[in-house]
């Protein structure tokens, strides 16, 4: 069983960094695709960024490219994501999922076992 757990979130100012950090508290997800994704208040869930299992594949928002850095560490069930030059406009609640695979952002629905979220907010 996948159950996410997110961490790292805080509040921040704009230009500074902030680094999220997603595990599994369940089986690995070695085998998994893992994304990130963000909900704003009021808007949609949104995709931000997804990595392949073996971690060689990445994806990105073009809101985030050049800023952001999806990685991950299999041997101990960790994926980060690395966020730096922050924007007020990345305010939001951060998860993570699994999903079939890291080509597979732009359909949220195909991502599960979703955590709980962790709150990022930058200040102007």
């Amino acid at each position: 069983q996948v159950q996410l757990v997110e961490s790292g979130g805080g509040l921040v100012q704009a230009g500074g960094s902030l680094r999220l950090s997603c595990t599994n508290s369940g089986r690995t997800f070695s085998s998994d695709a893992v994304g990130w994704f963000r909900q704003a208040p009021g808007k949609e869930r949104e995709f931000v960024s997804t990595i392949s299992s073996g971690g060689a594949f990445t994806y990105y928002t073009d809101s985030v490219k050049g800023r952001f850095t999806i990685s991950r560490d299999n041997g101990n069930n960790l994926v980060i994501l690395q966020m730096n030059s922050l924007k007020p406009e990345d305010t939001a609640v951060y998860y993570c999922a699994v999903g079939p695979s890291a080509s597979a952002y732009y359909q949220v629905s195909l991502w599960r076992s979703w955590g709980p979220g962790t709150q990022v907010t930058v200040s102007s």
